[in-house]
């Protein structure tokens, strides 16, 4: 089957023949939206809406705190390049496999057992990762706080999704974008401060109150129709040959776009052939999701064109989030000579603006039903355009542009950040496939966030390469910039060289026209990705039916 697109029969009709809206659902599409209220929420259910922010400020702080105390923490433990690198990365890869597992098995199993696991994952990992005697030790911790990350974040997702209609989910969503933007920006400095002034242990003990809170809090107020059939019975349905092919190929596919132009260069055996079979592994995996009752990535969810771009517009997002998260800081120190704190107080202009977009942005949306088509239209060429405006940074340039510049990319993305959900909502015909939508969604921003982060890693290091080389002698101190692999390590010890002006410069130089070639092409995928939203349609966001495990107040 082709991809559709008819907004009235991708509501109304079930032609993929899953469980159809409802006759009571029809009759709420129907009426006029004022003649729709919505009942008053109960207190279990706000109790149960903290633990999902809770547990989405902690996902997202632990994926940023170890950005600056890798060092700290090797140099304890002495440590290698090669473990801090895997030490860095592992949390994100373990996230990157789980989340559609999880988004599968809480369909199976019910969503409190698999957040009951994903609590246990995170809280050993981060019991291990704070009693480590070794990088090994750190590494473990951060593997199963990445198990455990994986399902709160995506469960929590998807919990918004059984305790909301589609019609009111616009305002929780964008809520959500507060802890996550929290934890995203506090997560340097909190990792920075504890390794530099108390112990980076304390990035692991930390999490433990905030954790029993959360767990606590759903323990007692999450309440969930129970799904049907037994659970034995319910096992036997699930994807037992899509998940372990799934599993291996993200892993195969993911740990090579890690590592290229880090580790091993991108025509070394050691990127090529994990990279390939990672991919063969994937492309059997999407052919065998046709076969499956119950496959963990239903065809059906991307028989909508809608549902098609949205992916690839999140494929995108991702590429410009991460690669931007990445290497602004490092132009802040590398051109501008700022620490990582100060680096952090630079971009907090733009972490609240990303924040307030994200709020304001999803909620206007979908609560005023004005169609989300042309604010992802307009979002994205926010963030082209504030990519752009990037290179302009210089050496000498004045705090409004250093301050303000940013900004830009940053009202643009955090509107992305959230509007994105809405298509993809919307797009799905059956109310119970979505939890597996938002697992997909999620992989697919992660999956892009891998991809971008090598694009920059390798074009860094070929304008470096240039660069450094037409400079000519370098001072013993520097000598080692040659490898462009060391450059970016090297950066936080630029501000301490005792380099004449002369010297220094060019080295300065290198680095800024590197991290802007990172710009121009970062704005090449921002504009693919306006490109993508023409493929977006506005489907009704004013549904009101609701998932099997719907909440019970």
């Amino acid at each position: 089957m082709g991809l559709r697109e008819n907004p009235q029969e991708t509501i109304r009709q079930d032609e993929t023949g899953h469980r159809p809206v409802s006759s009571a659902s029809n009759a709420n599409l129907d009426s006029p939206a004022e003649d729709r209220v919505a009942p008053k929420k109960s207190l279990a259910f706000y109790l149960t809406f903290v633990a999902v922010l809770v547990n989405l400020f902690l996902y997202a702080l632990d994926a940023t705190t170890l950005s600056v105390a890798t060092p700290a923490i090797a140099a304890d433990l002495a440590g290698t390049s090669l473990e801090s690198f895997w030490a860095s990365i592992s949390y994100l890869l373990a996230v990157a496999v789980t989340q559609p597992l999880y988004a599968a098995l809480s369909n199976v199993l019910g969503r409190k057992p698999c957040l009951y696991a994903a609590y246990l994952f995170f809280a050993v990992g981060s019991v291990v990762f704070g009693l480590a005697r070794n990088m090994g030790g750190v590494i473990a911790g951060r593997v199963l706080q990445g198990l455990g990350g994986g399902g709160l974040d995506v469960l929590s997702e998807i919990v918004i999704t059984d305790m909301t209609t589609l019609q009111e989910r616009s305002l929780y969503l964008g809520l959500m974008a507060i802890p996550m933007a929290l934890g995203s920006v506090l997560g340097p400095t909190v990792g920075g401060v504890f390794s530099s002034l108390v112990t980076w242990r304390w990035l692991g003990w930390i999490n433990l109150p905030l954790l029993a809170i959360s767990f606590l809090l759903t323990a007692f107020f999450l309440r969930l129709r129970p799904l049907e059939h037994s659970r034995l019975s319910r096992l036997r349905t699930l994807d037992w040959v899509g998940v372990p092919l799934f599993t291996a190929g993200i892993v195969l596919f993911a740990l090579p776009l890690s590592w290229a132009g880090n580790l091993y260069s991108w025509d070394s055996f050691r990127t090529l052939l994990p990279l390939l079979l990672g991919a063969t592994l994937l492309c059997a995996f999407a052919f065998y999701e046709g076969k499956p009752a119950v496959p963990i990535m239903p065809h059906r969810i991307f028989q909508s064109r809608t549902a098609s771009a949205t992916l690839a517009s999140v494929f995108f997002h991702g590429v410009s989030l991460y690669s931007l998260l990445q290497w602004l800081p490092l132009l802040y120190q590398a051109v501008m000579a700022k620490t990582v704190l100060q680096s952090a107080v630079s971009l907090l202009p733009t972490s609240v603006v990303s924040v307030v977009a994200a709020v304001a942005g999803v909620t206007v949306v979908g609560r005023a039903n004005v169609g989300y088509r042309w604010s992802i239209r307009i979002s994205w060429a926010l963030t082209a355009a504030g990519m752009g405006l990037l290179v302009l940074l210089d050496t000498d340039s004045p705090a409004s542009l250093v301050h303000g510049l940013p900004v830009v990319w940053g009202a643009g993305i955090g509107l992305l950040l959230r509007l994105l959900a809405l298509p993809l909502h919307a797009s799905v015909v059956r109310v119970d496939d979505i939890g597996l939508a938002i697992g997909i969604l999620l992989t697919f921003r992660l999956l892009g966030g891998l991809v971008g982060l090598s694009i920059c890693s390798t074009v860094f290091s070929s304008y470096f390469s240039q660069a450094i080389g037409v400079i000519g002698d370098l001072p013993p101190s520097a000598e080692h910039l040659r490898d462009p692999e060391a450059a970016v390590a090297f950066i936080p010890h630029l501000r301490t060289l005792d380099l004449p002006e002369g010297t220094l410069l060019p080295i300065v130089q290198a680095y800024l026209t590197s991290i802007r070639a990172i710009m121009y092409t970062m704005t090449g995928f921002s504009g693919l990705g306006l490109l993508s939203s023409f493929f977006i349609s506005d489907l009704t966001l004013q549904r009101t039916e609701r998932s099997q495990q719907q909440f019970q107040a």
